[in-house]
């Protein structure tokens, strides 16, 4: 059974940091594209970034770049999002999702190129 679990979220002051960790079980995770999205309340869900297989090509929103990192291990198959400089509007839900199919770039990933995603970890930056 594949499984994503989220975790490392938390209350954190503008400005301030947080890493977050997917860890993924059930499957072969060196083979798969990953990537996080976030859903702040009442709004659609955004994608933040991806991460191909391998590790070597990561992928950030407009609103991540710059301020965000993201990373995997496959040797303890595992995802991060490092987020620094953190915003009040950065306060979401953020999963981490398994790509169906490999990543394509420039396309911004929606919810049907995802087949597995966590349950989530919440993250709130106070102003």
């Amino acid at each position: 059974e594949v499984q994503l679990v989220e975790s490392g979220g938390g209350l954190v002051q503008a400005g301030g940091s947080l890493r977050l960790s997917c860890a993924a079980t059930g499957f072969t995770f060196k083979n798969y594209d990953m990537s996080w999205f976030r859903q702040a309340p009442g709004k659609e869900p955004e994608w933040v970034s991806a991460i191909n297989s391998g590790g070597e090509k990561t992928y950030l929103s407009n609103s991540a770049e710059g301020r965000f990192t993201v990373s995997r291990d496959n040797n303890k198959s595992t995802l991060y999002l490092q987020m620094n400089a953190l915003k009040p509007e950065d306060t979401a839900l953020y999963y981490c999702a398994r790509f169906r199919n490999p990543y394509s770039p420039p396309t911004r990933p929606r919810s049907y190129h995802y087949d597995y995603w966590g349950q989530g970890t919440e993250v709130t930056v106070s102003s």
